[in-house]
């Protein structure tokens, strides 16, 4: 089977924010990727909730609602008038979803999704790399001086 490019790196990476100090994927974000409706997602993931524990899948307090809100504060964000605080998947909950989703679609995104979460995690850890390369260059140099 031939892989097709569903979704861009770019547009899932723009997707995953920083929540509770985990990297994660709004109900909504990834509905729009499987080309599927939010309420199905939810309904697949709540008929299915033995497979999406805490650390796969949680809901957004208010508070972290709210704090979302105002960093997204994109007019397609705000104008969707949500009343309910969206769930977010972990790295795990995103692979758990082509299971409960079941078409071609999603798991090929999917694919697509861990591979995105993959490269992300590199950079980090290079990022974290370079970071400690600089400061060991940098006590060196104050040493020097």
């Amino acid at each position: 089977m031939a892989e097709i490019e569903l979704v861009t790196t770019e547009q899932i990476t723009e997707k995953i924010y920083l929540i509770r100090g985990v990297q994660v994927m709004l109900d909504r974000d990834l509905a729009a990727l499987y080309r599927v409706e939010t309420k199905r997602l939810k309904q697949a993931v709540r008929r299915n909730m033995n497979r999406f524990p805490n650390d796969f899948m949680f809901e957004l307090s208010k508070e972290e609602f709210a704090d979302l809100r105002s960093r997204i504060a994109t007019p397609t964000f705000d104008q969707r008038r949500l009343r309910y605080p969206p769930m977010v998947f972990t790295e795990q909950g995103v692979a758990m979803l082509s299971s409960v989703l079941r078409s071609d679609r999603a798991i090929q995104v999917n694919i697509q999704i861990m591979r995105t979460f993959t490269k992300m995690r590199n950079m980090i850890s290079e990022n974290q790399k370079l970071r400690k390369a600089l400061e060991e260059l940098k006590q060196q140099t104050d040493e020097d001086f």
